[in-house]
């Protein structure tokens, strides 16, 4: 038995070390790399669908929403409003002050957590911004979208 140390192959050991990927736990890459001009968030798309949906509501009520502010934020915040429920709130409507003029919230992160596609996504977005524009208006929200509400 010869206790020597083997000399090391250089080349070998400057080689990465290619393993097999048995269980399907490797890298996972999108079909878009981020480089390509097709590659886009998830909150970039959640942003164009409600910068659409908000376009096409405040188009029905061009007078009254004429400086409607339609706003995207992640996460309603820790501490509701005195007027709100302690339950996690989709979105939120400020009426106008001096400074300010009349805005929509919707908050993204809670919204997407509940739907489980596309389809369902654009109708909670629907229905969340005809809530809130609808209590900005003082109308039903059915007056304001009557497709998001299946009617």
């Amino acid at each position: 038995m010869n206790l020597a140390p083997r000399p090391q192959d250089s080349a070998a050991s400057t080689r990465s070390v290619r393993r097999r990927d048995r269980h399907g736990r490797g890298r996972r890459f999108d079909l878009i790399p981020p480089h390509l001009p097709g590659f886009r968030t998830r909150r970039e798309r959640f942003d164009d669908l409600v910068a659409d949906i908000g376009a096409e509501l405040t188009g029905r009520f061009p007078r009254r929403l004429e400086h409607l502010r339609i706003l995207v934020e992640e996460v309603p915040p820790a501490d509701p409003a005195p007027w709100e429920e302690r339950t996690v709130v989709l979105g939120r409507a400020v009426p106008p002050t001096r400074e300010h003029p009349p805005r929509v919230i919707i908050h993204r992160r809670p919204v997407q957590t509940r739907c489980s596609s596309e389809e369902e996504l654009e109708t909670l977005v629907r229905q969340v911004l005809s809530e809130q524009i609808a209590s900005l208006l003082g109308l039903r929200p059915e007056d304001v979208d009557p497709s998001a509400w299946g009617e």
